[in-house]
């Protein structure tokens, strides 16, 4: 498994990143493990990113599950944890079984971080992330920017001040290492840059952001933050929900599926007529290449430039198997081509 080095760290993460969502709901803590053994011990893994929110969907009954899993899994293996690179977020405003649903309070940054270390069984943590905004953006494939979202300069500007001080508390101790963002704007991402220079705080590392075949806009603005400033992307939905794996089409809706279960109330812009078709596009070209379309899918975001590490998310090992062995497929120029021309046609169909 290649691995690149996180920017101004000695962090080497694995070209394909683990992701643990599905944990806690739609897969049981034996299942976790087994994805876990696979991954780290036999697929050279080295990188997993998790949530305190997760499992997901998000609800009070399940909140924790997936860190506790992984700490379980700790538990079993001792001497792998300083071999991996461990990732988790702190939720941001709206979930009010956790602190209330309050903002993103750098003063409630403590009582989060203890709360996964705790779940994670595990001293500190590599890549600290926010999961989310306080203020209201577009994330998750959401267009159309409304003036009501914007709040004033001097408020964010004094709130990403307050969250890199209280970080800095914490990283001092040991407790966590560097600091990463999710579902952020290039002008955030800046403003994060600018203000840790200018204070001599610690500067962002990564951005945890959608990015697949058919949800292109990282690559307009903040691909190019990506390049120069060193904050590389953790793509997270490189399959659209695995609507890019063909499961959904012909009107299909595989039992046990995030659309069958409860992804058609809360993730609507991936499954659409527009995307279906794309997907019937792409399994044509992955057909001439005598691979998946899923793997084409992963196999085209694995390589970018502005991606450090895509994070993958599987419900069985053979879907998990499928999705790693992406890491060994190159795809040709002349297909990247093919594909940018149907991109063109119907450009980000995964959105709303």
């Amino acid at each position: 498994m290649q691995t690149k080095k996180l920017w101004n760290t000695w962090i080497d993460v694995s070209k394909i990143c683990l992701g643990t969502m599905t944990w806690g709901y739609q897969n049981d803590e034996q299942q976790a493990h087994e994805q876990l053994d696979y991954a780290i011990k036999e697929a050279g893994i080295n990188f997993i990113d998790t949530a305190e929110l997760y499992a997901v969907p998000p609800q009070a009954e399940t909140q924790g599950l997936t860190e506790t899993y992984i700490g379980t899994w700790f538990a079993k293996n001792p001497g792998l944890r300083e071999k991996i690179i461990l990732a988790s977020k702190m939720v941001g405003p709206g979930m009010p079984w956790i602190r209330g649903g309050e903002w993103l309070l750098a003063e409630k940054m403590g009582e989060a971080i203890e709360w996964s270390l705790k779940r994670l069984r595990t001293d500190f943590i590599d890549l600290y992330q926010l999961h989310w905004p306080q203020r209201q953006v577009n994330k998750m494939g959401k267009m159309n920017y409304d003036e009501l979202m914007f709040t004033s300069r001097s408020e964010e500007e004094d709130h990403i001040l307050s969250i890199l001080q209280e970080f800095e508390i914490y990283r001092k101790q040991g407790k966590v290492k560097y600091l990463g963002l999710s579902n952020e704007t290039p002008w955030g991402t800046m403003k994060f840059l600018e203000l840790a220079r200018r204070e001599g705080l610690p500067e962002i590392q990564t951005v945890q952001n959608p990015y697949s075949l058919m949800q292109r806009q990282y690559e307009v603005g903040m691909a190019e933050v990506s390049l120069y400033e060193g904050v590389w992307l953790l793509a997270y939905s490189p399959l659209a929900w695995w609507v890019l794996s063909g499961k959904y089409k012909d009107g299909k809706m595989p039992e046990g599926s995030r659309y069958a279960l409860w992804g058609k109330a809360r993730q609507p812009q991936n499954l659409n007529a527009r995307s279906l078709k794309f997907v019937e596009n792409m399994e044509k070209i992955a057909k001439k290449m005598w691979i998946s379309v899923t793997q084409l899918a992963l196999a085209w975001v694995n390589d970018r430039d502005f991606v450090h590490s895509n994070i993958i998310g599987a419900t069985t090992i053979e879907q998990l198997k499928e999705d790693i062995a992406s890491a060994e497929i190159i795809i040709p120029e002349e297909v990247r081509k093919e594909i940018d021309n149907i991109f063109a046609q119907s450009p980000n169909p995964a959105t709303f």
